[in-house]
């Protein structure tokens, strides 16, 4: 998979400018981390890569083809972790990426089963969400990510809340 980003540019309804004639290239398999200060853009740009939102000038392209016109391919092999990702605290740990799969149209309860292995969460997968520790929130949130064994992940802050132990294990397990 390959993404060509191409003077891209970010105007807000607001009018805050979030980028300015970026360009890039990312192939996969490749791992690319995007560094910057609060503010820089970092998010806007991962929303534009993922289609979640279109771009004020510029474009994007998947595999030399406009971004838009391969959306349903590129959801079909995203894994995305947003910077805030929202859970239903009323669903068990396992309910819950069970039901992600669902929507990413995987219906194989071993993809569910895998992902929270992955994620190390599969002696919690009984819990309610809503009993969860700030970094098993996480950790739900990267085997939701991770379903399915996706060919591009875009992971916005995925160690927030993880203890070092645990952000070395998931640096790997990404990498």
């Amino acid at each position: 998979m390959k993404i060509k980003v191409n003077g891209v540019t970010m105007v807000y309804p607001s009018g805050k400018q979030a980028l300015d004639n970026v360009s890039t290239q990312m192939e996969s398999p490749n791992l690319i981390g995007i560094l910057g200060p609060n503010g820089a853009g970092k998010t806007t740009l991962m929303k534009l890569l993922i289609a979640g939102l279109i771009p004020t000038g510029g474009e994007i392209m998947l595999d030399g083809k406009p971004l838009l016109s391969q959306e349903k391919r590129l959801k079909a092999q995203l894994g995305y972790l947003p910077q805030e990702f929202g859970l239903y605290d009323e669903l068990t740990v396992w309910q819950f990426v069970d039901y992600m799969a669902a929507l990413k149209g995987i219906g194989d309860k071993r993809a569910v089963e895998e992902a929270l292995g992955r994620a190390n969460m599969i002696e919690h997968r009984k819990m309610r969400v809503r009993n969860l520790s700030g970094g098993m929130r996480q950790r739900v949130g990267i085997a939701q990510a991770l379903l399915g064994d996706p060919a591009l992940l875009i992971l916005d802050e995925p160690t927030v809340g993880l203890d070092p132990e645990e952000r070395v294990k998931f640096r790997n397990l990404f990498s």
